[in-house]
């Protein structure tokens, strides 16, 4: 059973063996979506492929559309090379269920895939073709937050991207540099309408690439390198929107017990590749059953009824309060506390942090007690139910092979939106007071102490990717494990930085109480788990 097309002509095999396969004609489909695109998805990954591909997918089954999905990949060309041209852009879903049981899907709705390489003529030629369309309505992301970013952990303007100011459209190198330079070829084809839709994990998300595109056409109109009517296409909505969204579904990396089931069953070629971005990918995704996407309604394009795949639309401030509700409350923060104190504590999955008593209390702290008090219920989604699946079905999932290292990913791009927002609101409220907030202090002296790469039990782990951590983990370089230290003396200047709290702790009157955490953290081998039993 080979996951191609020639492979899946044996549908008996496939069906036999417990797969779902796609129910329409996937030729057709291919041939509609190539004449007249309509969606095209940059960031070819596993949430993509868990989630908007397999939404299409069922609608496609459903006869609700008739065209599949394009996909881009601008950061890492050969996630598309090896992975998705050599199965025919197939994939496998493995959805695995709280129940222990395992759902096995063959998702065949992405029809075509294209690296977003300026460099490589006929590649970046279709994708202006697909700009170009009068059918195009959307085009979606999923880039990480990072993605958006035209500058570094400094504030300094990215080289690519300084080169590309200068340069123009025509041959980009920055990743947002080739999006604005498709957005363009949209522009100087009639300033025809679509969606920029973000549907990356952070807050506002269709600002942050508003501001990405919004720049580059400043620049290059300032420049003459884009007609001066670029930049009020960019600006005027009903031509281009930025509508923001809030996404939710568990994506861990391919996990080898995932791949195991799948051999068993006889799927041949599920080895993974690690390509030369150190991206790992593989022929199919593992992820929880629960999933959620809530759009903004503002498509000046139109869009297909994809409402009927279970995606949400409203308006901007249902938005608002659906990604505050998660984001900063009741299942983001849960996760960075679980992913930095589970690093600490040498834990592989998060679903075991569960079990741990200390860890299972800190986490229901955060969220009950700590967190809940200031969500605004946005209606579409109860955040007492939310909060209820996410502590007693979603984490504990001992299926799930997501974690801790995974998540602790870019923490310090986190803590302001999972833990700074709950902080201003307790500022900003009359009937609480910040000093009530005893745990999400805890958990910024966990980072700190995370910062410093030795686990509880005073040995060296490989810290998870962050682009601040050349900046911070310098002011913890000369802390030890041991009692007696000034701490504060090492991480005041961390704890004035608002662009990683959201906020100065000193002004917050929250320094103090994390200086003294960190001191408890740090006082010795095992002083972690001391330090969770006395305040949790």
């Amino acid at each position: 059973m080979k996951l191609n097309a020639q492979g899946l002509t044996d549908q008996a095999a496939w069906e036999a063996a417990g797969y779902a396969l796609p129910r329409f004609d996937r030729e057709k489909v291919t041939a509609e979506t190539k004449k007249n695109p309509f969606w095209i998805h940059f960031g070819a990954g596993n949430i993509f492929r868990a989630f908007q591909a397999n939404v299409v997918q069922n609608l496609l089954n459903d006869g609700v559309l008739d065209r599949g999905l394009i996909a881009a990949e601008g950061f890492d060309y050969e996630i598309v090379e090896k992975m998705n041209h050599p199965h025919d852009d197939y994939s496998i879903l493995v959805t695995l269920k709280a129940d222990g049981s395992v759902e096995k899907t063959v998702v065949g709705s992405v029809v075509e895939s294209l690296t977003v390489n300026a460099e490589n003529e006929a590649e970046f030629g279709r994708l202006k073709e697909i700009f170009s369309a009068d059918s195009l309505q959307m085009a979606t992301f999923t880039i990480t937050e990072k993605g958006y970013s035209l500058v570094n952990g400094k504030g300094e303007t990215l080289p690519d991207v300084e080169k590309d100011f200068a340069a123009g459209p025509e041959k980009p190198a920055s990743y947002m540099g080739k999006v604005a330079a498709l957005l363009y070829t949209r522009y100087q084809a009639g300033e025809k309408p679509v969606a920029m839709v973000s549907t990356d994990n952070c807050s506002h998300n269709g600002d942050k690439l508003y501001a990405a595109m919004n720049t580059f056409a400043e620049k290059w109109v300032a420049n003459g390198k884009a007609e001066a009517g670029f930049l009020t296409y960019v600006n005027t909505k009903d031509k281009v929107s930025f509508p923001w969204s809030m996404i939710d579904k568990i994506t861990p990396r391919p996990d080898a017990s995932v791949e195991e089931i799948l051999r068993k069953d006889g799927v041949e070629g599920l080895e993974p590749v690690i390509t030369s971005k150190n991206t790992y990918v593989a022929p199919f995704v593992n992820a929880e059953e629960c999933e959620y996407l809530v759009i903004e309604d503002a498509f000046p394009n139109g869009r297909p009824e994809l409402e009927k795949g279970g995606l949400m639309f409203t308006d901007r401030e249902t938005v608002d309060k659906v990604e505050k509700m998660k984001v900063c409350t009741c299942l983001n923060p849960l996760h960075t506390a679980l992913a930095v104190f589970g690093c600490l504590l040498g834990y592989g999955k998060i679903s075991d942090e569960m079990k741990d008593a200390e860890l299972k209390k800190l986490v229901e702290t955060i969220g009950y007690k700590e967190g809940l008090p200031v969500v605004v219920n946005p209606g579409v989604l109860d955040p007492k139910e939310f909060i209820d699946t996410v502590l007693n079905v979603r984490i504990p999932n001992p299926f799930m092979p997501d974690t801790p290292q995974r998540i602790a990913t870019d923490t310090s791009q986190k803590l302001a939106i999972r833990f700074g927002e709950t902080i201003k609101a307790y500022q900003a409220s009359e009937e609480l007071d910040v000093k009530e907030l005893k745990l999400i202090p805890l958990v910024f002296a966990g980072w700190l102490r995370y910062l410093m790469a030795l686990d509880d039990n005073g040995n060296h782990f490989e810290p998870s990717p962050d682009p601040l951590w050349n900046t911070v983990s310098p002011y913890v370089s000369g802390l030890k494990l041991e009692e007696g230290q000034d701490v504060e003396a090492a991480v005041s200047p961390i704890l004035r930085m608002k662009q990683i709290f959201g906020l100065d702790l000193y002004e917050a009157g929250l320094a103090e109480q994390v200086c003294g955490y960190l001191k408890e953290l740090t006082a010795g081998k095992g002083a972690v788990r001391a330090t969770l039993k006395k305040y949790v």
